[in-house]
């Protein structure tokens, strides 16, 4: 009687070790980022296959009662009407390893395609905020602000809550002694009791080794009304250039410093800043010393 256990069991392994085919069938929640939409379907849909793996593999499957959880990209869910999103089985293909497992080979899905519901939730899209602290190796300054991608995300939550959210910061980033660009990934501070479309954001410093140039130029005047004695004082200023290394022209030859007629116009002070017109794309930033100028208009001319 031994002997014919141990032959059984000895048949029984090596049979199952072999490769098979059969039908599989998944109970399938899926998980995607559709705007407005929750991030899970409101039930799972049955998922049928017919798949290659060993007896083993199959015989498990077929006994696995779980919810299988897969995150389906949102450009393979194609809105349908009401709360459904179809997906094709063309494109159900590439989640069949999350479906079934590794090791189970995929030959072809019983359906065309599969249908899940997602419920609508209130939602809001809010700029990203970049907590960045950086400093820098003497001639080397930031080209641009820091920029990030995605530079917005959305959140989800009643629209009590979302209603005092107007943006979401980043952990703080510290970057020291830069003469280089600079990138990385950094994570969002989570809002509390909100569900945020992204986790974390790439960011990227642009960096520049510049060169100062000091050139005076004279103060023009725009929008002033026919009729109108306007002034600005002083009629001068120092402007103060950095541009790209190497400098390959003096940027004041083709730049225009105007003060506007109409800023001043709404203006409680009478003060204005100045203006710079056909600033050349080598130039990373520019200072006037003065910074305000003081505007009058003579009453006579009135």
């Amino acid at each position: 009687m031994l002997c014919l256990l141990l032959s059984a069991s000895i048949w029984l392994i090596h049979n199952l070790s072999q490769e098979y085919a059969g039908v599989v069938s998944m109970s399938v929640v899926a998980r995607s980022s559709i705007r407005g939409r929750s991030s899970e379907s409101r039930e799972p849909v049955t998922v049928s296959a017919r798949c290659s793996a060993t007896g083993f593999r199959l015989l498990k499957l077929k006994h696995d009662g779980r919810d299988v959880r897969v995150d389906i990209h949102a450009e393979d869910l194609v809105y349908s009407g009401g709360d459904s999103y179809v997906v094709q089985a063309s494109e159900m293909a590439k989640y069949a390893s999350e479906i079934f497992g590794e090791g189970i080979g995929l030959l072809t899905f019983l359906n065309q395609s599969y249908t899940f519901s997602f419920a609508p939730e209130n939602y809001k899209t809010v700029p990203v905020k970049a907590v960045l602290s950086a400093s820098f190796k003497p001639q080397y300054m930031p080209a641009s602000p820091v920029e990030l991608h995605p530079d917005s995300v959305t959140v989800y939550g009643t629209e009590a809550q979302l209603a005092s959210v107007d943006a979401v910061m980043t952990r703080a980033v510290y970057l020291g002694e830069l003469s280089k660009s600079a990138s990385g990934a950094v994570r969002l501070i989570p809002v509390p009791g909100l569900r945020m479309s992204d986790s974390e954001v790439a960011w990227s410093l642009d960096v520049s080794r510049f060169v100062e140039l000091r050139s005076d130029v004279q103060v023009n005047l725009r929008n002033v009304p026919s009729g109108v004695a306007f002034s600005a004082y002083p009629s001068t200023a120092e402007v103060v250039f950095r541009c790209q290394f190497p400098l390959r022209s003096n940027p004041a030859e083709v730049c225009e410093f105007y003060i506007d007629y109409e800023e001043f116009n709404k203006s409680l002070s009478g003060r204005c800043v100045l203006h710079c017109d056909n600033l050349p794309p080598y130039v990373i930033d520019w200072t006037s010393e003065p910074e305000v100028f003081d505007c009058i208009v003579r009453e006579d001319a009135l």
